[in-house]
């Protein structure tokens, strides 16, 4: 047997829809510690408020926020998996299916003319990112989808190699502090560092993407990512804005070695609305949903 395109349309309609109506339960959990740390009286009512929209949400099989987002996907794929299709024609088609029965507000448009296609796709989207399973007899797709409110706020810098790092973290807090309430806060801060211009923004979405529960594997990364997450949430921000400890949920870091002269550095802001859902889908014809 094989994996055919009909079954990743399949998947890829169940992925998109189920990622933009249930939140990730480490985002949940991470919600509700926050909120009992909470000292501000506005800003646990804030946090109450999208529990129980997220909560409803989930009940009534609706989106969990208006902004349906572009919508991504990451494709793992087993070097023992057959294929048998086109896996972004069939993203695609699961993708405009999503938004047709859903139904998605259709957000793709044209970047000059502003034309929506109203069927959620375009050239290059969905977005796909691409990766190898040495071994496995299965290819993992997990959606991904991209909301408008933290990407418009997000940034990229390539400093060089003769700035302290000290300017790299005075960047990142002047990130947040010029994104304010904008991207909805609390906010899900992924750092991307190193690589080169062309891949530190991949980074940067890997880290955002990374459950809340989970630290970056190296102390010295974990430590500072532990830092930022503390020096946010001293601005005071708060829930969408209006004050409290709660200006971030996490601040997750990826990196990768870079050229001598120069450090890309990448931060991409999320609301607290992480979308992401994963299946794999086997040789055999099984698809197991995480």
């Amino acid at each position: 047997m094989s994996i055919t395109e009909a079954v990743i349309a399949q998947v890829g309609q169940k992925l998109y829809s189920n990622a933009i109506i249930d939140l990730p339960q480490d985002i949940i959990d991470r919600l509700k510690e926050m909120r009992d740390a909470e000292t501000s009286e506005l800003a646990r009512i804030q946090l109450d408020t999208i529990l129980k929209n997220a909560s409803l949400a989930k009940e009534k099989n609706n989106v969990v926020c208006q902004d349906t987002c572009i919508s991504s996907f990451k494709v793992k794929i087993g070097t023992k998996a057959r294929i048998d299709g086109d896996i972004v024609k069939a993203l695609r088609d699961g993708t405009a299916l999503a938004t047709k029965t859903l139904p998605a507000i259709p957000h793709c448009v044209h970047p000059i003319t502003r034309e929506n296609t109203g069927t959620g796709t375009g050239p290059y989207v969905p977005i796909v990112h691409w990766d190898v399973i040495p071994g496995a007899e299965y290819v993992e797709i997990t959606a991904q989808p991209v909301g408008g409110g933290g990407d418009i706020v997000s940034t990229q810098k390539m400093f060089s190699a003769y700035e302290s790092f000290a300017s790299v973290k005075k960047f990142i807090i002047d990130t947040v502090v010029e994104a304010g309430s904008k991207p909805c806060p609390p906010m899900v801060i992924g750092i991307g560092l190193g690589s080169m211009f062309e891949y530190v923004n991949r980074l940067a979405k890997d880290a955002v993407m990374r459950p809340l529960n989970k630290r970056h594997p190296e102390k010295m990364i974990a430590d500072l990512e532990e830092e930022l997450f503390a020096l946010i949430n001293e601005l005071g921000i708060g829930p969408m804005g209006l004050g409290g400890r709660t200006t971030c949920l996490a601040v997750n870091i990826e990196y990768g070695d870079t050229h001598t002269p120069m450090l890309p550095v990448a931060v991409k802001i999320n609301c607290w609305a992480i979308r992401r859902k994963t299946a794999r889908l086997y040789n055999d014809g099984t698809v197991q949903y995480f």
